[in-house]
């Protein structure tokens, strides 16, 4: 019998590669599964077909599922709404009932890999409004296929784990894409390393300190047994209605006044300020509950970049661009 104890769906994506390439090194043995072959890819098959998931757990003493495979927003623009139920839905369904069947009762945890694309609406104050707080009470109000067959899945997770007991761990992850931004105002307004630098203190996350989350999510899953998370650098400002009004409005007011450094240390590479942030990612119920220690932090990065050090994780240039599509796209087109 095989030694692998973990499977991550969607290996050959941003994600899995970058839980595949970090869980061995953690003590994990996983098993990559994805639809197309790759380095970071055991088994090609779709998370959808019941008999080839099944055939991996009987193969396999797994203990954990780190479930990432997904279509995303991006393929939105290339894949019908039929694609994504049978993706983000089915797949997500077929991959917890296989988990939780009573002959697998080994299974210490699965980690549902969602988006906090998921708040959808509840996202975009109107202009001259207080900055949205989003934390994990905020309902979610999808505005795509995308953001509903999420939800639709994060459903389901808690559906399979009530009814089996299974410990189930939803992860809500804020943008972590390499790729530069797909709104053309955004990628006109700034360089790319400027805006995501920017992006750390309200709505990205390195997908390093998401391997962390998710090492910790498996750990602390068993105790929990169900509960979501937003998984996103913890943002350096307060939840207060001054705050986030100004940050709606003058948002480089904010930093700087938190961050005295920062508009040297912008000045001397160029960079300038967002007018406004529209959103707070509150992720502070996941270091707290799961005892998640995020080291990509917005403070943390102006000091890297103070000392004229990487601002990025080793893993994120070892995973690199991955694209999303096979055709011409854009910024979302396959390397």
């Amino acid at each position: 019998m095989s030694e692998y104890d973990v499977v991550v769906t969607g290996s050959a994506g941003h994600l899995g590669t970058a839980l595949m390439l970090s869980l061995p090194s953690l003590g994990f043995k996983p098993l990559g599964v994805d639809i197309l072959p790759s380095a970071t890819t055991t088994h090609v098959g779709s998370v959808s077909d019941r008999q080839f998931i099944a055939s991996v757990f009987d193969s396999n003493p797994i203990k954990h599922v780190l479930h990432a495979a997904t279509l995303h927003k991006p393929h939105v623009a290339s894949h019908s709404k039929e694609d994504f139920v049978s993706t983000n839905i089915l797949g997500t369904l077929v991959l917890l009932e296989e988990s939780s069947r009573s002959s697998r009762s080994q299974i210490e945890s699965f980690i549902y890999f969602s988006t906090t694309s998921t708040f959808g609406m509840a996202l975009s104050p109107k202009p001259g409004s207080p900055a949205a707080w989003i934390d994990e009470s905020v309902v979610p109000v999808p505005k795509n296929i995308y953001g509903v067959t999420k939800v639709a899945a994060e459903d389901m997770c808690a559906l399979i784990q009530k009814q089996s007991g299974m410990p189930v761990l939803v992860l809500r992850t804020s943008r972590f894409f390499p790729e530069e931004d797909d709104d053309e105002d955004r990628r006109a307004a700034m360089g790319d390393e400027n805006l995501k630098v920017l992006e750390l203190a309200y709505r990205r996350v390195d997908i390093e300190d998401i391997v962390s989350a998710s090492v910790c999510a498996m750990n602390k899953a068993r105790d929990i047994r169900w509960g979501k998370y937003i998984i996103s650098a913890p943002p350096p400002f307060s939840n207060d209605a001054g705050t986030l009004d100004t940050l709606n409005r003058d948002a480089g007011a904010v930093i700087a006044k938190l961050f005295p450094e920062v508009n040297a240390i912008f000045q001397e590479r160029g960079w300038k300020h967002l007018a406004r942030f529209d959103r707070v990612y509150d992720s502070s119920k996941a270091v707290k509950e799961l005892g998640w220690e995020p080291r990509y932090t917005f403070e943390k990065t102006i000091e890297r970049l103070a000392r004229g050090e990487p601002w990025r994780s080793p893993l994120t240039a070892r995973v690199g661009k991955k694209g999303y599509h096979a055709v011409s796209t854009g910024v979302y087109t396959k390397r």
